[in-house]
């Protein structure tokens, strides 16, 4: 059973919970648990069964898969008021997880099992709008990634991830080169072979960890660059 206090958090991130005399807000303060992870957690493995679905109050999650190779790729965060819908797939679907999916900043979810979450699909409209418009935003997350590796270039990529990323006068980002490459679907390898050249052409100053733009203006061109 959830405290009043964590009902009314509940009510912040979905609206429709707000009144916990309906019949969806009375079965969320009955059968939902609030969770807390620390950074570092892994809620899921490749492979693993999805026995429960997550609603974020706070904190992300990372999801990615790994290659092969080794080389990682992420697919997506999420965070408050958010949901992974991968779960929800394989929730609905009885199939196993097909990624890894990291706490990546410390976390509190509300937790309710598959069978729960089953049901109030068919009873609840209301909970049925909410999963269907999360896997149709994350969808469009995800086609913009496919978007992004498939025909952009990545050193175009790598110039806007530097400048949305980095902070502070003169911006810094401090990154490794394998988490920056992470996030963009390539090689670490990649990373630093274009992280030398725009070194080279006097855009940014690489440093263990850190990446330093010195010349936002031409950094901006190259992303900027078809």
């Amino acid at each position: 059973m959830l405290k009043p206090q964590e009902l009314r958090i509940a009510g912040e991130i979905l609206p429709f919970l707000n009144d916990p005399t309906t019949p969806i807000g009375r079965d969320f303060a009955t059968q939902a648990t609030l969770l807390h992870l620390p950074a570092g957690t892994t809620i899921f493995s490749e492979g693993d069964e999805c026995s429960v679905f997550a609603v974020l109050s706070s904190g992300t999650v990372r999801v990615f898969k790994i290659g092969e190779t080794g080389r990682e790729i992420t697919l997506y965060r999420f965070g408050r008021g958010e949901s992974c819908i991968l779960t929800t797939s394989c929730v609905l679907s009885a199939r196993q997880f097909p990624a890894i999916a990291v706490v990546e900043k410390d976390t509190t979810a509300f937790v309710i099992d598959q069978f729960t979450f089953r049901d109030w699909i068919n009873r609840y409209g209301e909970w049925r709008d909410y999963v269907f418009q999360l896997l149709s935003q994350r969808l469009a997350t995800v086609m913009a990634i496919v978007d992004e590796i498939a025909f952009r270039r990545v050193d175009v990529r790598l110039a806007e991830f530097l400048l949305q990323h980095a902070a502070g006068e003169p911006p810094v980002l401090y990154a490794t080169h394998q988490h920056i490459a992470a996030e963009l679907g390539t090689s670490r390898e990649v990373v630093s072979r274009i992280l030398a050249d725009f070194s080279d052409d006097g855009l940014i100053r690489s440093g263990r960890g850190q990446i330093v733009i010195r010349d936002r203006e031409r950094l901006q061109q190259r992303a900027q660059a078809q």
